[in-house]
C-alpha cells in the first residue's frame, strides 16, 4: 500500500474546502502545470511542489476559494441578462462581479482574507497594468476592479497595481465614486448588484452597447429639452406607472447640473417631529419636518415628503416579533456583550469619577451629618451639625446615536451596532447621561412612491431626492432603557435594510438634539458607506447627496453647539467628519464607541 504524502492530504483537504465552500458535493478539483481555470463544477489550480512551499499552498488555496465562491454566489443567467455587450464594459461589468464575490467571502469567511489576497497578487503579477507606463495603458477593468474591491473589503490595492490605479482613478471617482458606493448596498443580491454597476459604467460615460439603453436616452434628451417647469408643489393624485418596471437607471447623472432648486412645501410652522409627548398619539408614525433646525436647504431640494415616516421601532411589528428578534440578537453576539460590558464599565467609572458628589461640612442648615450624630444626641442645641452637597461642574448631557440601516450593514454589523448602542444606552443610563437612539434608511428599494409620482408627472428634470425615507426611533431620550431594550431587536429584520440618505438623517437627528434641554449635546453617527440612493442619483448629478451631506456636516461643526462624531465601519468617513475614527472590523465597533465617547466626556 503507497504511503500518504502531505502533498497528498493537502489535496484532499483542498478539495474538502471547495466542497464546503461551493455547498455542492459534486465539486472536482483537478491540478495543472497551466494558469487556473473553472469549467462548471471542474476546478484546475497549479500543483504545489512536493515540499509545499508556504507561497504556492496560499495561493492555490486562493485560487480555489474564489473559483469556490463563484459557484455559490454567482448565477450565470443573470450575469448574462445584464452583461453588456460593448467588449470594454463587459471586461469591466465581470471585474465588478468577481469583486462581489470575493467581497462576500473575504467578509464571511476570516479565514480566506490572506488567501484571495495571495492569489490576487499572482493574478495582477501577470496582468497589464503591473506594466503600464500611462493612463493609455491601464486596463480599466482591472483597475475599477480592484477600487471596487477597496471599497467592498477594506483590502489595499496590490503593490504590483498601485502605480497602475492611480493613474486612472481620479477619473473613475470624479465619473463614478458615489455609484461605485452604491454596490456595497446589494452585495447578497447579484440582480440589483448589476442594476448598481450598469449604472455606475454609465456614469464613467461608457457605452454598454444595449440598443435599448440608447433608444433611453434619446427619450429622455427631448425630454429635458421639453419641460423647464417643476411641478413640485402640486403633486398628481394618481400614482400614475408601475415604479417595478425601471430596473435601472433613467437618466446620466451627469445631465442635471446645480442651479435649478425644485418647488416644495415648508413644514417650518409644524412640530419638530419629536415622538417623546405622551399619549396615543405620540407614537403615530409622522413625516420628517424640512428644514430640520436652523440647518440651511443648501440647495438640495425633495420632489415630495408626503410618503416618509419618522416612525417608532415597535409600530414597524407586533411584540411577539420584536421579542423574538431581540432574543436573536442577545443569541447571536454573547461573546462580544461581555467584552462591550466590561469596557462600558470602565466608562462608567470614568463618568462617576466626574460626578462624584463634594459636601461641605458643619454647616447651620442643610442634611443631618451622619458623623456628628453623637454630638447631636449629646448636645441638640449645637448649630454646626449639617453638611450641604456642593455643585459639580459635569454638565447635563444628552447623547444620540444614529446609526444607519441601509443594506450593506446586513449581518453582523448591524447586529454589533444594535448591541453596542445597546450597552452604550444602559451604562450612560445608569451615570445619568440622557441616551437617543435613531436609525435611517429608505421604505423601499429604488425610489417608492416618490419616484412614481414623478414618472406619473412626466418625469421634470431635476427633481431631488427621490425616495421615501424611514427614520427610525428606537430609544427617545426620556425613555428607560429597560422600556426600549426589545425595540433594538428590529435592526435584525429581515428586510428593513435598504437604502441610506445620510445628509437628512443627520439633520433629522441634529434637529432633536437642539430642542432638548440638556446643556451639552453629543451625536454620534454610526455608518458603513456613502450616502446612497440609486433613484435619487439616476436623475441628479452623481455627487447630489454627497455634497449634501458634507455641507450638513460643516454646518453642524462650524455652527451648531452640538458636538459631533462619527465612526466608520470598513468606509473611510475622516473624509467627511472632522472628529472620526474608521474601523475595518464591525468586531471592533463596541470598544471604539467607549474610546470616543470616554475621550469626549474627558473634555468636559
Amino acid at each position: 500500500m503507497t504511503e500518504r504524502t502531505p502533498l497528498d492530504d493537502f489535496k484532499a483537504a483542498l478539495t474538502g474546502a471547495a466542497r464546503a465552500i461551493a455547498h455542492d458535493a459534486e465539486v472536482e478539483l483537478a491540478y495543472t502545470s497551466d494558469a487556473p481555470s473553472q469549467a462548471g463544477k471542474h476546478l484546475k489550480v497549479p500543483m504545489p511542489s512536493r515540499d509545499l512551499p508556504r507561497d504556492q499552498v496560499a495561493e492555490a488555496r486562493g485560487q480555489v476559494d474564489a473559483m469556490a465562491l463563484r459557484l455559490r454566489y454567482h448565477d450565470t443567467a443573470v450575469h448574462s441578462a445584464h452583461r453588456p455587450t460593448d467588449p470594454v464594459s463587459a471586461a469591466c461589468f465581470d471585474g465588478m462581479e468577481r469583486a462581489r464575490i470575493e467581497a462576500l467571502g473575504t467578509r464571511r469567511y476570516a479565514g480566506m482574507r490572506a488567501n484571495l489576497a495571495t492569489a490576487l497578487d499572482a493574478r495582477i503579477r501577470s496582468d497589464p497594468i503591473a506594466r503600464a507606463s500611462d493612463a493609455a495603458s491601464v486596463p480599466l477593468s482591472t483597475a475599477l476592479e480592484l477600487m471596487l474591491r477597496s471599497r467592498l473589503t477594506g483590502e489595499p490595492v496590490p503593490e504590483a497595481a498601485r502605480a497602475g490605479v492611480a493613474m486612472v482613478a481620479e477619473r473613475i471617482e470624479q465619473g463614478a465614486g458615489p455609484a461605485l458606493d452604491t454596490l456595497g448596498l446589494a452585495l447578497d443580491d447579484q440582480a440589483h448588484f448589476a442594476e448598481f454597476a450598469r449604472a455606475a459604467l454609465q456614469q464613467l460615460q461608457m457605452s454598454l452597447g444595449d440598443e435599448s439603453d440608447d433608444e433611453g436616452g434619446d427619450d429622455e434628451d427631448e425630454q429635458d429639452d421639453g419641460d423647464d417647469e417643476r411641478q413640485g408643489e402640486e403633486q398628481p393624485d394618481d400614482e400614475g406607472g408601475d415604479g417595478q418596471t425601471e430596473s435601472r437607471p433613467e437618466m446620466d447623472g451627469d445631465k442635471a447640473e446645480d442651479g435649478e432648486d425644485a418647488s416644495r412645501q415648508e413644514l417650518g410652522e409644524d412640530d419638530d417631529g419629536d415622538l417623546g409627548g405622551d399619549g396615543d398619539d405620540a407614537m403615530l408614525p409622522v413625516r420628517p419636518n424640512r428644514p430640520t433646525g436652523d440647518i440651511p436647504d443648501f440647495d438640495y431640494t425633495v420632489w415630495t415628503d408626503k410618503y416618509d415616516e419618522i416612525i417608532e421601532a415597535r409600530d414597524l411589528c407586533d411584540a411577539d416579533e420584536l421579542a423574538r428578534l431581540r432574543g436573536y440578537l442577545d443569541q447571536q453576539l454573547t461573546n462580544l456583550s461581555g467584552a462591550v460590558t466590561r469596557l462600558a464599565n470602565r466608562l462608567q467609572r470614568r463618568l462617576m469619577a466626574q460626578q462624584s458628589r463634594a459636601w461641605d461640612f458643619d454647616q447651620e442648615e442643610g442634611l443631618l451629618d451622619a458623623a456628628r450624630l453623637a454630638r447631636v444626641i449629646v448636645s441638640p442645641g449645637h448649630s454646626l451639625s449639617y453638611k450641604i452637597e456642593r455643585d459639580t461642574d459635569f454638565r447635563d448631557t444628552v447623547v444620540t446615536l444614529l446609526i444607519d440601516n441601509s443594506g450593506s450593514m446586513r449581518g453582523r454589523p448591524i447586529a454589533i451596532a444594535a448591541i453596542s448602542a445597546d450597552i452604550m444606552a444602559r451604562t450612560l443610563e445608569r451615570c445619568g447621561v440622557k441616551t437617543e437612539i435613531l436609525g435611517f434608511t429608505t421604505r423601499t428599494w429604488k425610489g417608492g412612491q416618490a419616484r412614481e409620482d414623478w414618472l406619473a408627472a412626466d418625469r421634470p428634470p431635476h427633481p431631488g431626492r427621490l425616495n421615501d425615507l424611514r427614520h427610525i426611533v428606537y430609544k427617545r431620550a426620556d425613555e428607560p432603557w429597560r422600556r426600549a431594550k426589545t425595540s433594538l431587536g428590529l435592526m435584525m429584520r429581515e428586510g428593513l435594510l435598504k437604502e441610506n440618505i445620510d445628509g437628512e438623517a443627520l439633520s433629522w437627528a441634529h434637529d432633536r438634539l437642539v430642542h432638548r434641554p440638556e446643556e451639552r449635546r453629543i451625536l454620534m453617527v454610526i455608518s458603513d458607506g456613502a450616502p446612497v440612493d440609486d433613484s435619487t442619483l439616476s436623475v441628479n448629478h452623481g455627487a447630489y447627496l454627497d455634497q449634501h451631506l458634507r455641507n450638513v456636516i460643516d454646518w453642524i461643526e462650524t455652527k451648531s453647539p452640538v458636538e459631533l462624531i462619527a465612526i466608520g465601519i470598513g468606509h473611510d468617513v475622516t473624509r467627511y467628519y472632522k472628529r472620526a475614527v474608521t474601523i475595518m472590523d464591525a468586531e471592533q465597533l463596541g470598544g471604539t464607541m467607549v474610546e470616543q465617547l470616554a475621550g469626549l466626556f474627558d473634555q468636559a
